[in-house]
């Protein structure tokens, strides 16, 4: 198999309601680049929803969609941040946390019941999403003297590189963004050019 060096995500946050014998499940679908995104946004839902009995979710992070977290925050054990996990994989969506809260109605809805409940707020809030594709890409900061900048910028418009910072002095550096399936060809192109250092910084 080729490498793929794209993935899909959604654009933007979303909110959704499910209700079942009583309880309330809002779903919530935020769009993230790192694990640490996590505690901000669910002590904020924590802090907007106080009355809520849990805060279940789950995410998926990576490119090759490897890393994922489950949370089932006091409901039984697999019956909440699993299910919304298999929402994920099965619509293929990564860089995302989903949160469900939970306003307890009074009726116990049963393993079944729960697991049911969880996803199918996943699978409503997820409705909503817009649902975009990213390529994965390495940043580097490329240094070189003022006078090859021509031929460096030239390389950069041709490879249709994204530039991220750029200072322009004596010394020049530019910091840009490389689709990973051309790497290889631009990071060739760039060594030719006399003086030019090219430093890896990480992959997005």
């Amino acid at each position: 198999m080729l490498f793929d060096d794209t993935y899909q995500t959604i654009q933007k946050p979303t909110e959704s309601i499910f209700r079942d014998r009583g309880s309330k499940f809002l779903g919530f679908t935020y769009p993230i680049n790192s694990e640490n995104d996590i505690k901000g946004i669910v002590a904020q839902l924590k802090a907007e929803h106080p009355k809520a009995n849990h805060h279940c979710w789950a995410m998926r992070l990576g490119t090759d969609r490897s890393v994922y977290r489950v949370n089932d925050d006091g409901e039984p054990s697999g019956t909440a941040g699993r299910p919304i996990l298999n929402i994920l994989l099965s619509k293929d969506v990564t860089n995302i946390l989903v949160v469900v809260v939970r306003y307890f109605g009074g009726t116990l809805l049963g393993v079944p019941g729960l697991i049911n409940a969880y996803k199918v707020a996943t699978e409503e809030a997820l409705k909503l999403a817009v649902i975009v594709p990213k390529t994965v890409n390495d940043i580097y900061t490329i240094s070189f003297d003022y006078l090859q900048m021509n031929d460096v910028m030239r390389i950069v418009k041709e490879d249709n590189l994204n530039i991220l910072e750029q200072q322009f002095d004596n010394d020049c550096s530019i910091k840009i963004s490389i689709r990973k399936m051309q790497v290889e060809q631009t990071l060739g192109r760039l060594y030719k050019v006399s003086g030019v250092k090219v430093k890896y910084n990480y992959s997005l």
